[in-house]
């Protein structure tokens, strides 16, 4: 769920400088995001930084696409954002929205099923993918930056997952079983249940992230991963990545991430009554 931006009044935030990641040539201009290639580095760039690159269903289409449509030439993929935040969760009025035009919650499980499609294309995908995360990454910003094979986050960075405060489950993406097995059972219960946020140095003793840099040092954090792996072979990173895959999964006995999209619909039904 979605953190607006500031409201009209409060004082205007710190102007964040361009990152040099975004003198790359554009590769594609969309409504959600834009696109940067330079050999087999693809940047991804969340642009709706006025709405606080809240996750809508037109997002998660055409991020679906752009990953989709990768060949082994694409040996790393960078996601990252515009403006203060990287991802304030999901957008709360389009939520609203499929709600009133159906009840029964259809269009909600089918956003769901987007948001699965979108974080497996993130973990499973061929290319080695990197989260280079600012600011605050709530809800489903959360679940995007998790679902990343590489995360670094600058020291502002932190997280959060409000859901359980707004009478949701944490049912996104697959998010859950991918948190409790990257930080611990015990620790995701504890903060899932109180919604508290964590902070950047917090969530590199939890492993949510990796690195954690100041602000202007993310671009050579990102760099400084993405070009030994640029020099490796297409198909030992593939592979690679399906050993990681696999041997994650006999951890758990099944994989109850089927079930998001129907969790979040029957929360929603619930409440609207």
């Amino acid at each position: 769920m979605t953190d607006r931006p500031e409201p009209a009044g409060a004082p205007p935030a710190t102007p964040v400088p361009p990152s040099p990641l975004s003198h790359l040539p554009l590769d594609s201009d969309r409504k959600t995001l834009r696109t940067r290639r330079e050999g087999g580095l693809l940047v991804v760039e969340l642009r709706e930084q006025e709405q606080g690159n809240a996750v809508t269903d037109t997002l998660l289409d055409e991020l679906h696409e752009v990953l989709d449509a990768q060949d082994s030439a694409t040996k790393v993929v960078v996601l990252t954002s515009a403006g203060p935040d990287f991802c304030l969760g999901g957008d709360r009025h389009e939520l609203s929205a499929h709600m009133a035009d159906d009840p029964a919650g259809g269009a909600v499980r089918l956003s769901g099923a987007r948001a699965r499609r979108v974080c497996e294309a993130l973990s499973t995908g061929p290319a080695v993918t990197i989260a280079r995360v600012q600011g605050r990454a709530i809800g489903a910003g959360f679940a995007l930056a998790l679902a990343c094979d590489l995360r670094v986050g600058a020291e502002t960075a932190s997280f959060r997952l409000p859901e359980l405060a707004l009478g949701l489950p944490v049912a996104w993406g697959g998010l859950l079983p991918r948190l409790i097995n990257e930080a611990g059972a015990a620790r995701v219960r504890e903060f899932v249940l109180t919604a508290r946020v964590i902070e950047a140095e917090e969530a590199l003793r939890l492993s949510i992230l990796q690195r954690v840099v100041p602000e202007n040092a993310l671009d050579a954090a990102v760099l400084a991963w993405a070009k030994p792996l640029l020099r490796r072979s297409p198909t030992a990173l593939r592979l690679t990545k399906t050993l990681f895959n696999a041997h994650a999964a006999p951890t758990r006995l099944a994989d109850a991430s089927l079930l998001d999209p129907e969790l979040m619909a029957l929360a929603l039904t619930e409440l609207r009554r």
